[in-house]
């Protein structure tokens, strides 16, 4: 159960706080709050300034933590929490990739423009806290044996979900645990009752879903 609520907590959150090593002042950590996109395996991915202090960080020290916090808490000791601790990884995005982020992150097109490049995470563990007394650690094993969808069939599910929603409501991404879409301008989350879905039926419960999102 740790793992389907700390998914879901990586995809209601749009930002994040980012450790790094600190390149400057060696031993010490950076953090610095970013925005982040998860991507089909559910590993975040940012996207940063080769002039920003942790992208030097991270290109000199991979290892680096991403602590999210769940949307608009008030008590943050009941609150969902996380922290991903891993490796991040410079990678090249395909076309694919790139049009999902952009979904997601829509103003980040014109950075691209500039000396941005991305990062994934790439998990070794998960701390989740759901509040005072729950508490795990989730492994990279434990996300690896999570459903996957191929970028592919998300586009396609994106398409066709995307014609029966409310005016005003964009879909942003789908997979075998909820559905990601904006409203104005806040990210949110609709989480199918049964989940994991296999690939073959998230269709039609996004559809039955998307008449209800506000």
């Amino acid at each position: 159960m740790f793992v389907e609520h700390a998914i879901h907590l990586l995809h209601e959150a749009a930002y994040g706080t980012l450790a790094t090593h600190s390149a400057i002042l060696p031993g010490y950590p950076y953090a610095t709050v970013v925005p982040y996109v998860p991507d089909e395996t559910q590993r975040p991915v940012v996207c940063l300034s080769a002039l920003a202090e942790h992208t030097k960080n991270l290109l000199a020290d991979s290892r680096v933590s991403l602590s999210v916090l769940q949307p608009e808490a008030t008590d943050i000791q009941t609150a969902h929490r996380l922290t991903v601790v891993g490796e991040a990884e410079r990678f090249e995005p395909s076309p694919a990739f790139l049009a999902r982020y952009l979904r997601y992150e829509p103003g980040a097109e014109q950075l691209l423009a500039l000396d941005f490049m991305f990062f994934r995470l790439g998990t070794r563990k998960i701390r989740f806290i759901e509040g005072l007394g729950q508490m795990g650690w989730l492994d990279k094993a434990d996300l690896d044996a999570v459903g996957q969808l191929s970028g592919e069939t998300e586009t396609t599910l994106v398409r066709e979900v995307s014609r029966v929603v409310p005016a005003g409501v964009r879909v942003l991404g789908i997979d075998c645990y909820g559905v990601d879409y904006a409203a104005g301008a806040l990210r949110k989350r609709f989480r199918f009752p049964s989940q994991p879905l296999l690939p073959e039926t998230i269709l039609d419960a996004a559809l039955n879903a998307a008449p209800g999102l506000s």
